[in-house]
């Protein structure tokens, strides 16, 4: 199940957190910050969803995410590759060197990245 867009702000903000009230959550909204009752609307989303939970501390309640960032972003990218690239990482691949203006030592640093991989497929 895929986040809205404010639910991903939201996520990215409590990904960065680990661990947050509601207070820490507005807190690291830039201006203008939204409301109370949005957070806790898209904070109840998201629990429907199971990305986030929380636990009673008195009164109040502590946000944690229950999906890690890299799964999540992972699950995103592999839905990218199927649905947008023919499901071949290699045409991906190859549009994201090309169209992404990456430098030579960027490129490189790419390629030291991949030979790494290699190596440890075979080895």
């Amino acid at each position: 199940m895929a986040l809205s867009n404010s639910e991903e702000q939201l996520m990215q903000i409590l990904w960065k957190q680990e661990r947050a009230l509601m207070k820490d959550l507005i807190d690291a909204y830039p201006d203008p910050k939204p409301a109370i009752t949005t957070i806790a609307t898209l904070l109840k989303r998201m629990q429907d969803k199971k990305f986030v939970d929380y636990i009673q501390l008195g009164r109040s309640r502590e946000y944690f995410p229950l999906v890690k960032k890299k799964d999540y972003f992972s699950k995103h990218v592999n839905g990218l590759i199927k649905n947008f690239f023919n499901n071949s990482p290699s045409q991906f691949a190859s549009f994201f060197t090309e169209e992404t203006n990456l430098s030579k030592k960027e490129l490189e640093d790419l390629k030291m990245l991949i030979d790494s991989e290699i190596k440890k497929k075979h080895p």
